[in-house]
């Protein structure tokens, strides 16, 4: 067999390198990613002679060789190298040699698959407070309202803020669901907005949130700012279904602590995001009233991180023009999106926190 080996390898450097055109490798990507709704880009720098791949949201980049033999590094999400095969150029084409687009379609695959797999927050309801003929707080001093003398209730900054929020966070997350427990000045009970929110079928890695909006009020005139509401830690409730543990109620009650503190503590964190955005949003001008602990209907039975926003009293003058001006509703947007973003940012980088679900 011995005698043989040189005329193989003599044949192995005759033929060249199979090589696929840049439309021929972008295919192969996209073929790969139809299942998962994921596209496929490429951009070439000519100075550098250098590409990069685009995929849900990954970059793989390489500097390509001076031949079709050339070895060198695939860099992927600038942390992951892989040694392959490097593209060339011929004749002013660019070729990718099919190992080359093999490894990177398996590198962006596996990229996504890990993401796909990791616990991540999948829905977020958004609640408006009140609605229909709860008007919620009722602000004690007239306003301007389309030219009309008039007063600002709850139920309408809640509804206006919220739909706000939902719009940005759908235009932001097209892979979540968000859902808002009413989008119209209806009557909404607070068992129907816990139901909608509970109702949510989530698969072994997902997660959920629940953001509700109101308005505050008091007999002080001068009761200014925002602040954010969570479930208590000491109170109990059920959030395991009973019967998946007939046979094991001492694991059930284990297992119901544990996501019980999970939820607190997810909830506090959520809120400590919220307010931090707000501070950074509207600074010293508006008061930070803090994170407070109270057991709402919404907050105390929705079976996931929770959290009840105030954003202001409609009792103090500068806080209505805030909540009923365009400037003021988009800074309240933008505030609320902020601390939900960073909250769920350090959430799935995390993979979940300790995510005992």
């Amino acid at each position: 067999m011995k005698r043989f080996l040189p005329v193989l390898i003599a044949l192995v450097l005759i033929f060249p390198i199979s090589a696929l055109t840049l439309d021929e490798t972008l295919n192969t990507l996209i073929q790969a990613g139809s299942a998962t709704g994921k596209n496929a880009e490429f951009s070439w720098d000519p100075f550098f002679q250098s590409g990069v791949f685009s995929m849900g949201g990954h970059y793989a980049s390489f500097i390509s060789a001076q031949g079709p033999d050339e070895t060198g590094y695939l860099l992927l999400n600038r942390k992951d190298l892989y040694t392959v095969p490097l593209p060339y150029i011929d004749k002013g084409q660019l070729f990718f040699p099919e190992t080359f687009t093999a490894s990177l379609k398996n590198a962006f695959n596996r990229a996504i698959e890990e993401e796909t797999s990791r616990f991540h927050i999948a829905a977020i309801i958004v609640d408006p407070g009140h609605g229909g003929k709860d008007s919620g707080a009722l602000s004690p001093l007239e306003y301007s309202i389309n030219g009309k003398p008039g007063k600002i209730n709850e139920k309408d900054v809640a509804l206006t803020v919220s739909k706000r929020l939902a719009s940005v966070l759908r235009e932001v997350y097209p892979d979540k669901l968000i859902l808002m427990t009413r989008d119209r000045d209806v009557s909404i009970s607070l068992t129907e907005r816990t139901s909608l929110a509970n109702s949510v079928s989530l698969k072994d890695n997902e997660a959920i949130i629940f953001i509700s909006i109101h308005a505050n009020a008091s007999l002080n005139t001068g009761a200014q700012g925002y602040e954010v509401w969570y479930l208590p830690p000491e109170y109990r409730r059920d959030l395991l279904d009973p019967s998946k543990f007939a046979d094991s109620s001492d694991i059930r009650s284990i297992l119901n602590d544990m996501l019980q503190e999970e939820y607190t503590t997810e909830s506090i964190l959520m809120g400590k995001s919220i307010l931090s955005a707000f501070g950074e949003t509207f600074g010293a001008a508006v008061p930070n009233r803090g994170l407070k602990a109270k057991d709402w209907y919404v907050v105390r039975n929705s079976r996931m991180p929770a959290v009840l926003v105030e954003l202001g009293f409609l009792s103090n003058q500068d806080d209505v023009l805030l909540m009923t001006g365009e400037k003021g509703l988009q800074k309240y947007t933008e505030a609320l999106y902020k601390g939900i973003a960073d909250f769920i940012n350090a959430f799935e980088r995390s993979g979940g926190f300790t995510a005992v679900q």
